[in-house]
């Protein structure tokens, strides 16, 4: 199974370092029956995109408990057995959980597929995003304007290998 998980580029250097992802269970997005279901008129491209920009919204949350990080958004994608994936179901899906699932072993570097990073263009915009992130989540509305500025940056593509070029 496809996940992306968020990170920032300190996260990212840790992975590099540690040459895995964790420690378990890990907190990650993907394509989710809940997903499906709720965007039923989708294909495949577009649900691994609805993942991958929840992984981007929580990749601020981690932005906003960090200071000191780069105003950059993380998302690292990996392969993962589906065995060590576990998703909630039925009434137990929230509307901003409907991607969220839960990877119960660590990820080694090999699986992971490639990494999204906004670019230095988007700093402004993730700095404001990630100073209003938890206002947003409480439902205030200028503050998920801001998130918004922020999710309005499409995330560049990397392949593995460029990875250890872009950790801070």
């Amino acid at each position: 199974m496809r996940v992306y998980l968020p990170s920032t580029l300190d996260g990212l250097a840790r992975i590099l370092r540690d040459r895995e992802l964790g420690p378990v269970p890990l907190t990650a997005y993907a394509v989710t029956p809940a997903l499906r279901e709720w965007y039923a008129s989708a294909d495949l491209e577009e649900l691994e995109y609805a993942a991958m920009s929840d992984a981007a919204k929580a990749s601020l949350r981690l932005l906003a408990d960090d200071p000191e990080a780069p105003s950059r958004r993380v998302v690292i994608v990996a392969e993962v057995p589906d065995e060590s994936v576990t998703y909630a179901v039925g009434d137990l899906v929230d509307a901003e959980d409907r991607a969220v699932v839960r990877v119960s072993e660590k990820i080694p570097l090999s699986r992971v597929v490639s990494g999204h990073i906004d670019d230095a263009e988007a700093e402004p915009d993730v700095r404001a995003a990630r100073a209003a992130i938890h206002a947003a989540d409480a439902g205030d509305d200028d503050a998920r304007f801001a998130v918004d500025g922020a999710a309005g940056h499409d995330l560049m593509w990397y392949a593995t290998q460029e990875l250890r070029h872009l950790s801070s």
